[in-house]
């Protein structure tokens, strides 16, 4: 199940806070000083950096702190955007964000075991996830991996809190985790953000574990190939009787735009969740890296900025 809204607020830039070697932690405020919409463990912003540029950053601060959304921004020299949140944005400054937005839900189940697993800045969903895993009493243990010490946002912080619980693998002092070697007892439940390599390795060991069991988030779209239809299709919109064509390399997104209806959207590449639409007829290919296999199969939602018809035809909720 997914959570999300579409409220676009500005919010002011009230700390700047260096968390790791590239990593900023920035905590927003509203201008007035009221409380803050609540937050769910998983969620993430739409960061409006500057028109036509927009980045999502989970949020990894306290939900039961309403006073304060933060969010950690990796440096990624080749993504403008954690370029300009690092170098130009100051305290004080008001930042335009959409959201909170959750793809990646987690609830606390009585008798369910915790197993969470984090490469680099992958960590920002799971802290919080952690947080109640452990105000719940409940049974868990992290496994986070990075490249030193240095580069590992909250690593310090989280492996003193629960020492017994959390296990640091640094690449650099040669403690690789060992993904092959993850196991999953009964009634275990794990929930991992990362690279894609990591989340690769984790998804292939899970075809031997319960259907269900693991939970994951991406920052990197899947790759995939051709198109299971190759050929054009027919989108109708069932809210103005509008059939579209589709044709080969244009996305429904964009199709159903140059035909006079905006769907709001923001990464374009299927990681993000904005442009989830509802399905009422036809099969769908999805190639999003949000909807878990489960909802996939549903056939009742889309991401139309990458996912296709599987067939000659589709009728959305447009």
């Amino acid at each position: 199940m997914s959570f999300f809204s579409d409220v676009e607020r500005d919010l002011v830039v009230a700390a700047r806070t260096p968390l790791a070697d590239g990593v900023l932690g920035l905590d927003l405020v509203s201008h007035n000083g009221r409380d803050l919409p609540a937050w769910t463990p998983g969620s993430h912003l739409d960061v409006v950096v500057r028109p036509g540029l927009e980045r999502q950053y989970s949020l990894c601060g306290d939900p039961a702190d309403r006073s304060t959304w933060r969010i950690a921004v990796l440096r990624e020299d080749a993504g403008g955007g954690s370029v300009a949140l690092h170098d130009e944005v100051e305290v004080g400054q008001r930042l335009r964000v959409r959201g909170p937005r959750n793809h990646f839900v987690f609830e606390v189940t009585p008798g369910t075991r915790y197993h969470f697993v984090a490469g680099g800045i992958g960590i920002t969903p799971l802290r919080a996830m952690v947080g109640a895993a452990d105000a719940a009493g409940a049974d868990w243990v992290l496994d986070y991996a990075g490249r030193s010490r240095t580069t590992m946002a909250f690593a310090g912080d989280l492996a003193a809190a629960h020492p017994d619980r959390v296990r640091l693998h640094v690449a650099d002092e040669g403690g690789r985790l060992d993904v092959a070697g993850v196991g999953l007892p009964d009634g275990t439940a794990l929930y991992a953000c990362g690279p894609t390599r990591l989340l690769d390795a984790l998804e292939t060991a899970a075809s031997s574990w319960p259907a269900g069991a693991l939970h994951v988030e991406r920052f990197e779209a899947k790759e995939f190939g051709a198109p299971v239809w190759p050929d054009p299709f027919e989108v109708e919109l069932a809210l103005t009787g509008t059939t579209v064509t589709v044709e080969p390399g244009v996305s429904v997104l964009d199709a159903v735009a140059a035909a006079g209806v905006d769907v709001l959207s923001s990464c374009r590449v299927g990681t993000c969740g904005t442009c989830e639409t509802p399905v009422l007829e036809g099969a769908v290919e999805h190639r999003d890296s949000v909807l878990s296999p489960g909802e996939q199969a549903e056939d009742t939602a889309m991401m139309v900025c990458v996912s296709r018809a599987a067939g000659p035809r589709l009728v959305l909720d447009l």
